[in-house]
């Protein structure tokens, strides 16, 4: 390595702070749309702003949507493509989808239809065969891991605004919730719940910016091996886990959920995004993921740091009551996911504990609302 300083997601080029303001900003403009869902026999939920999905009423059920991206994640694909000759595309187009969808299903939504947006600088860029295949059989692979109906999408070329190598992946969702009861926007939130945490697949998609940053200060790059030997572009390249299967099956067991949360943007400060004051108190962490203590140490990059970047090793998170926490613990088993009973939720102030690492959120560091 050839530099020995600290990084962070805001100096990789990333501020929160920035882009949280425009969004408060958008859904404050956005509600005063709200009224003309009244044409379709609809009705806005205004709670589920400031949540990942949007949902309104409809007669029989609530419906649920979600846009989102990728982010940079393709340009690691990219990086490895001439090393080891493998596209990654399958696996990119993965983690689009369970951007979209683990978005989607945290409201207590089932995915029903996801469309895709691949916009390129320049359309040579479909010409290659392998990698375009790829894509298209990534994509399809994950709509059937999340249940839902791949609908179509669109494919501009943005000649100017994106590199002409480049593209940019990202797409939609409807979902329904259906019973009403399923709806979840954390006003079932009741203190001594049990915090499940759900095992990550390893990066997922957040926090990408950072972790290329660091790839530049080896001089092999991404073929720096961690110390098992993998590189360390294979290493982030893991695909992003779909829970939708996982949720629809708590719901099917009658577990009495009351909140979720997709554990992707912001890192832990995620688990308070329910709009009520509660602490949530993590006394088990569980172990990250060796990508993360590589990109610990060779960043230079403190554990508070770490956890208000990055999955940490848990991509998702269930809120329940204790004496149910065990049965959603067993299920996760089916899916072949690992899960524990990490912490609990009591009244108090808005705020995230880590007591292992002695690390505190406050609620000032999750300003989405």
């Amino acid at each position: 390595m050839n530099q020995k300083f600290p990084i962070s997601y805001a100096a990789s080029g990333v501020r929160y702070d920035i882009m949280d303001a425009l969004k408060r900003h958008a859904q404050t403009s956005g509600r005063h749309t709200a009224k003309y869902l009244r044409a379709f026999g609809a009705t806005e939920i205004g709670a589920s702003r400031g949540e990942s999905a949007y949902v309104w009423e409809e007669k029989d059920s609530f419906r649920a949507f979600v846009m989102e991206g990728l982010g940079t994640k393709n340009l690691v694909a990219d990086a490895m493509y001439p090393i080891t000759g493998k596209t990654y595309y399958d696996r990119i187009a993965q983690d689009t989808v369970a951007m979209i969808v683990n978005d989607l299903i945290i409201v207590g939504a089932a995915p029903m239809v996801v469309n895709a947006y691949f916009a390129v600088g320049d359309s040579r860029w479909f010409s290659d065969k392998k990698r375009v295949g790829d894509l298209v059989r990534g994509w399809a692979y994950a709509c059937a891991l999340a249940g839902a109906t791949w609908g179509g999408g669109e494919t501009p070329t943005l000649k100017g605004i994106l590199g002409p190598q480049v593209i940019d992946l990202a797409g939609s969702a409807v979902g329904i919730i259906r019973p009403k009861k399923r709806l979840m926007l954390g006003d079932k939130i009741t203190s001594g719940d049990a915090i499940v945490l759900l095992e990550s697949n390893g990066i997922h998609a957040n926090g990408l910016t950072l972790a290329r940053s660091i790839a530049q200060k080896f001089p092999k790059g991404y073929k720096t091996k961690l110390p098992d030997g993998t590189l360390y572009g294979e290493a982030l390249l893991k695909p992003t886990r779909i829970y939708a299967s996982y949720i629809q099956d708590l719901f099917a067991a009658n577990l009495d959920i009351h909140y979720m949360v997709h554990i992707t943007g912001h890192g832990w400060r995620k688990l308070m995004r329910a709009a009520q004051n509660f602490t949530y108190i993590i006394d088990t962490p569980g172990i990250p993921q060796p990508i993360f203590s590589f990109i610990h140490k060779h960043g230079h990059i403190d554990e508070p740091e770490m956890y208000k970047t990055f999955n940490m090793g848990a991509g998702f998170a269930v809120y329940l009551p204790q004496k149910q926490a065990t049965r959603a613990i067993d299920i996760a088993v089916k899916h072949h996911v690992r899960a524990w009973n990490a912490g609990y939720i009591k009244q108090g102030g808005k705020q995230v504990i880590i007591r292992p690492k002695n690390i505190v959120f406050s609620s000032e560091t999750l300003a989405i609302r």
